[in-house]
């Protein structure tokens, strides 16, 4: 019997991490968290509240934080890049002090330059950043992006060099989005398609894929577009979720919700996605 992957989604933390958001989490049924530290959209870095941090740590949920939607360590921008390892090592920090397995960093793109230039820039500033995680700590989740402009990962495949590029170093772990896999070109719709992905998946980076980002797509396959959808009502369909839970490669893997609507959808999305794990 496969390990029970825990579902929840991100959840809203008005009024603090812990206060906040662990009572969306119950309103909604989750049964994992991902959550900011700071503004997603912006470069200030915001301090944590102890008692908050302590609270949400003992709560024993399993948490992940999402880092800044800004970050890109392939930008050829030198404030960018400077901004984006203190938001990487912040949000780090942060993780650390709330007991979260893993900080979610979007892998970038080249913009003007090129892959390999843009890899090695990668390979300097994210290797020192892995080499001071904790043994306790956070590992960093990397998130292959929808293929829009010159992002250096969206397919499955495209994580190879990238993680070579940082000597597949072991705190170095991956978050599939499926609306973005799916927009990647990745048809998790057809027959085969879920098995065909995480098996390539389990051929690059066997032991690496710690979360899941459960999100149907409001586009066709190879859209390139990150326009996500809730579960079962976009092209993706709610059964490739059900395979994905029963995939060798998905045991035990987090699933978290990042679909559109309030609390009142999220519980939606988490409860058909608990059922398709009963099924």
């Amino acid at each position: 019997m496969s390990e029970t992957p825990p579902i929840g989604g991100h959840v809203m933390v008005a009024g603090g991490l812990a206060t906040g958001g662990l009572a969306y989490a119950a309103g909604i049924g989750a049964e994992m968290i991902q959550v900011f530290v700071s503004n997603p959209r912006g470069w200030a870095l915001t301090p944590g509240v102890p008692a908050e941090d302590a609270r949400l740590r003992e709560s024993g949920t399993p948490t992940f934080v999402h880092a800044c939607y800004l970050v890109n360590l392939g930008s050829p921008n030198p404030d960018t890049l400077t901004k984006s390892v203190a938001s990487v090592r912040h949000a780090l920090t942060r993780a650390a002090a709330i007991g979260a397995r893993g900080v979610v960093v979007h892998t970038g793109s080249a913009v003007s330059r090129s892959r390999e230039e843009a890899l090695l820039q990668v390979r300097e500033h994210l290797l020192p950043l892995l080499d001071e995680i904790p043994d306790d700590g956070p590992d960093l989740l990397l998130e292959p992006m929808a293929g829009q402009g010159r992002m250096l990962c969206a397919t499955v495949q495209d994580l190879g060099p990238y993680l070579a590029a940082l000597d597949f170093h072991p705190r170095a772990g991956v978050c599939l989005d499926t609306c973005h896999a799916f927009a990647a070109g990745h048809d998790l719709a057809a027959p085969g398609g879920v098995r065909e992905t995480f098996d390539a998946l389990h051929a690059i980076a066997p032991g690496r894929l710690k979360l899941i980002h459960a999100n149907d797509s409001k586009d066709p396959v190879g859209s390139n577009r990150d326009h996500h959808e809730n579960i079962g009502a976009g092209h993706i369909g709610a059964e490739a979720f059900g395979e994905i839970m029963r995939h060798p490669v998905a045991a035990g893997v987090p699933l978290c919700v990042e679909t559109p609507g309030k609390a009142v959808k999220h519980r939606e999305d988490i409860e058909l996605l608990k059922r398709l794990r009963a099924a």
